[in-house]
């Protein structure tokens, strides 16, 4: 034990001193020709002291103070690219400056690279708005064909417009301190890569559609911490769009969140899989959907996931877990083993993202606030969840003359397998507080759900649940409405929960239930 110890601690060491010393010679890109004008494209002097680093076994390229403009550049084994205080890395407008290395175009890309870093305290900016509204020309003047535009939301395809990092294929990534802003589509991007470290980096683009923040795909042993993410899409974002390939052994803790689309999201890509994922101390604000979506929609499983202490305000919606079946000729996938404690979230009834440049799309129909929601498929349950220490407050104000789905007409909510999973999928909901359907063990401890003013809708609807056990917790509805309502619920137990600061002591039974305990029934 004592030798394998001492080889531990060797390997460890020896690994610091190769890392320490792969940096220690500096190769400051002016000295390669680049200027600081913010005017003169500098692409080629970059990749000149790239290139010369890796010659040498490794280095540290410095980008000094100034504003340095450049298309892209490819980063390679050993090199660490280095921003000084104040130093800009300025993307180019044009283009046709821009390439990509088997896959979407970036300003920064790696491809089956080894101890590569980005560090320092600058910033790469890459004025995304007026690069994706020249991109967007080429198609006006025919010089990009209509394969690479959306026609329907006239902007065109996010392989064409430049990210801010992609980095592929790769392993002992370090990226930390610099901020990252105005990206003309998601900004950075690290695919099936093993052994990453993001930590204390800002980002900050509301510049265009499809903003992602941090967009990990399909990589292991990957550590998100002390970052700040302000995104026009999704904030971070778990993706799986490999087969064989998926998620593993991630963490992430110590963010704060703001986000047009879903604060953290698995999925929608979700081909592999997502496992082993622990998030923990996360605070979310002005998220106009989810602040945790999980979404297995193409045959991948998301499982043996911890969350702990978030806190959101502002956001439209708390939770959203959905099983789908996008790829209608494959297998559907699953979802199980989820924990979540320590959630607080407040839902606001206007508009979460108003004051924000790219806003969330409206739904092309009238709704009620949306409830939080857990949902599997017929014949494919969602797993084994639970749910301990949540408190959830919203507006109420629901308006049967604005949109009403009674419970009795539970049957008529659309299963929708095959649709882009969102939190509005399903159309308007008949519970205020939490939706749930197709599910097997179901936990749910000192669960608070409240509104603000009165809604005419149930807080609770369970809709094919199997093995629900609920501990404790409590419903402030505000009316002398009945708040649980179930149908084809099999094993139930409830204790402790109030409702309106009684013991609730019957449910609303619909269809057929079995194996309750702790309530009675009302038809």
């Amino acid at each position: 034990m004592y030798n394998t110890l001492l080889t531990k601690l060797i390997t460890s060491f020896l690994i610091l001193v190769v890392s320490t010393s792969i940096y220690a010679q500096e190769y400051t890109i002016t000295d390669f020709g680049a200027r600081n004008d913010g005017k003169t494209l500098a692409s080629s002097a970059i990749q000149s002291a790239i290139d010369a680093a890796h010659k040498k076994g490794g280095g540290k390229v410095v980008v000094p103070k100034g504003v340095f403009l450049t298309g892209s550049i490819i980063l390679k084994t050993g090199v660490e690219l280095h921003l000084k205080k104040e130093a800009i890395l300025l993307g180019s407008t044009n283009p046709y400056d821009y390439k990509g290395i088997n896959r979407w175009k970036s300003l920064v890309l790696a491809d089956g690279q080894n101890h590569i870093a980005i560090t320092g305290e600058g910033t790469i900016d890459g004025q995304g708005q007026e690069l994706a509204l020249k991109v967007d020309s080429l198609f006006h003047v025919g010089k990009l064909d209509s394969t690479h535009y959306n026609i329907r939301r006239k902007r065109p395809s996010e392989v064409m417009r430049p990210q801010l990092i992609e980095v592929v294929n790769s392993e002992h990534i370090t990226i930390s301190g610099i901020t990252l802003k105005n990206a003309a589509c998601w900004v950075q991007t690290y695919d099936k890569c093993t052994d990453l470290i993001i930590d204390k980096i800002r980002v900050d683009s509301d510049a265009y559609w499809n903003n992602d923040g941090i967009d990990i795909s399909d990589c292991k042993n990957v550590r998100i911490t002390n970052c700040y993410v302000n995104a026009a899409d999704d904030g971070i974002c778990l993706k799986s769009h490999s087969k064989g390939f998926l998620n593993d052994n991630i963490y992430i803790a110590n963010c704060t969140i703001r986000s047009s689309a879903s604060a953290i999201k698995f999925g929608t890509a979700s081909v592999g899989g997502f496992r082993n994922i622990k998030i923990e101390n996360i605070t979310i604000f002005d998220t106009f959907r989810s602040a945790l979506a999980f979404e297995a929609v193409d045959g991948g499983t998301i499982e043996n996931v911890t969350v702990t202490n978030v806190s959101a305000t502002t956001t439209g919606n708390a939770l959203f877990i959905k099983l789908g079946h996008r790829n209608v000729d494959g297998k559907v996938g699953a979802i199980k083993n989820i924990k979540i404690k320590n959630l607080n979230v407040h839902i606001p009834f206007s508009k979460p993202d108003l004051k924000y440049n790219i806003r969330g799309p409206e739904s092309p129909f009238f709704h009620n606030v949306f409830p939080a929601s857990i949902s599997g498929l017929p014949g494919h349950d969602v797993e084994n969840i639970t749910l301990e220490n949540i408190s959830i407050s919203y507006p109420g104000r629901g308006n049967k003359g604005y949109a009403h789905l009674p419970v009795w007409r539970l049957n008529t909510i659309p299963e929708k397998a095959s649709s882009y999973p969102e939190f509005s999928m399903f159309g308007e909901l008949p519970s205020w507080g939490l939706f749930v359907r197709h599910v097997t063990g179901l936990e749910m401890k000192n669960v608070r759900l409240s509104v603000r003013e009165l809604d005419f809708r149930p807080a609770y609807v369970f809709d094919d649940v199997k093995g629900l056990n609920i501990e404790g917790g409590s419903i402030t509805s505000l009316s002398d409405n009945e708040q649980f309502i179930i149908k084809d619920v099999k094993g139930l137990k409830v204790s402790d929960l109030s409702v309106d600061g009684f013991e609730l002591e019957k449910v609303i039974s619909y269809g057929t239930n079995s194996d309750v305990l702790g309530v009675q029934f009302q038809k």
